[in-house]
């Protein structure tokens, strides 16, 4: 594990040792072998590269060591995607007469999917609100929950679940979405989790140009994913992965503009008439701030906020920024706006959007790279229309 602090991780980590300063891109899918006996051993190894690219390749496998430092971990598997590594977590580890508890506030794919899959497939599943203390530990049943999942902070509620309550849960694994937070802004794993996944396609590779998903977690485990991966078939590919760790390098320093930036964005919002509330972490006066000051080293750079007049409010907002960009998705270099009701979270029937907090009339503003006095400018002319 690094000694250093994560910024300087984020520099050194996923190196092959070559002196190459730039990854290597291995786009092939298969490997020469040495003969049967060297193909034998690739058969029945695990998560190793050299033989075919679904069982392990080289670049991808450089950005998992990359995330996997990061994390503070033993080892870390990629996907094509942050669904693809929650639907690979969650089949590898249950099966049909299981049980899952879900935060209440999880993301809206995540949630069609613990909906839809897998209740066809058999496996429970129970939602709680995780920002009440013991409610996760407490729906827990013994000798069936084989999973607890949480999102930290929750997207776009901008919630917190205790990271030290989750990690202290004993039984079922354990598994906390921490993509709003991204690898330098909280390590779940440090308070005893069992996973953190993260759909790496945001924060981590940051550019809007690689569709990536992270787990990371215990050598042990890890390897047991990755024996329904292979079968799931839900494979990052190499470019995405070298997108994924030319994102890592520069992350500190785009985590930082972003933060800083959210702040300040968050508090202008916050002082404008037709704001009725704003949900960033790192505000004052955020219901659990001081959860956040406990357990991140930075807020991260999403922001929700909500105005009364519903859809149609909402709409002339959207509508109305000229800089900031009408878009899904967060972490990259724009600033984009969406509505989270009609866009991100339209699969959620409405009562379970409403019973996790989101209306019409919230937004959702993921910031981005420009200058922070444009954005909030373009915010505000936006809103006085």
């Amino acid at each position: 594990m690094s000694k250093h602090e994560p910024e300087t991780t984020a520099i050194t980590s996923g190196r092959d040792g070559s002196g190459s300063l730039s990854p290597a891109l291995w786009t092939s899918t298969t490997w020469q072998s040495a003969g049967l006996d060297d193909s034998n051993e690739h058969a029945l190894a695990t998560h190793k590269s050299g033989n075919y690219a679904r069982y392990g390749n080289p670049t991808v496998r450089a950005f998992e060591e990359a995330a996997a430092e990061l994390e503070g971990a033993q080892d870390a598997l990629a996907f094509g995607s942050g669904m693809g590594a929650i639907a690979s977590v969650v089949f590898a580890l249950c099966s049909s007469g299981d049980h899952i508890v879900a935060h209440n506030q999880l993301y809206g794919g995540t949630v069609a999917f613990l909906n839809g899959p897998c209740k066809r497939m058999g496996i429970d599943v129970t939602y709680v609100d995780g920002s009440k203390p013991g409610a996760l530990a407490a729906a827990v049943v013994k000798g069936k929950t084989m999973l607890v999942i949480a999102e930290t902070p929750s997207n776009p509620q901008m919630g917190l679940v205790d990271l030290a309550e989750i990690g202290a849960i004993k039984g079922p694994f354990t598994l906390v979405d921490s993509t709003l937070a991204t690898p330098l802004g909280q390590q779940p794993l440090s308070y005893g989790v069992s996973l953190v996944v993260h759909s790496a396609t945001k924060g981590i590779a940051g550019h809007n140009d690689a569709m990536l998903g992270v787990v990371a977690g215990e050598k042990e485990l890890i390897d047991a994913i990755w024996g329904y991966s292979v079968l799931h078939g839900a494979t990052a590919s190499p470019f995405d992965a070298l997108n994924g760790l030319r994102g890592i390098r520069t992350l500190g320093v785009r985590l930082a503009h972003q933060c800083s930036s959210a702040l300040s964005i968050a508090t202008a919002l916050s002082q404008h008439p037709r704001v009725s509330a704003v949900r960033y972490p790192g505000l004052a006066a955020h219901s659990q701030h001081a959860l956040a000051v406990r357990q991140m080293r930075q807020f991260g750079s999403l922001l929700s906020f909500e105005i009364s007049g519903g859809k149609d409010a909402a709409r002339k907002v959207v509508d109305g920024v000229r800089l900031v960009r009408p878009a899904v998705s967060l972490g990259g270099p724009e600033t984009l706006i969406c509505h989270p009701a009609s866009s991100t979270h339209v699969g959620m029937p409405l009562d379970a959007q409403i019973e996790s907090g989101i209306t019409d009339g919230m937004l959702r503003v993921s910031v981005g790279l420009e200058s922070t006095a444009d954005i909030v400018a373009d915010l505000q002319q936006a809103l006085d229309l």
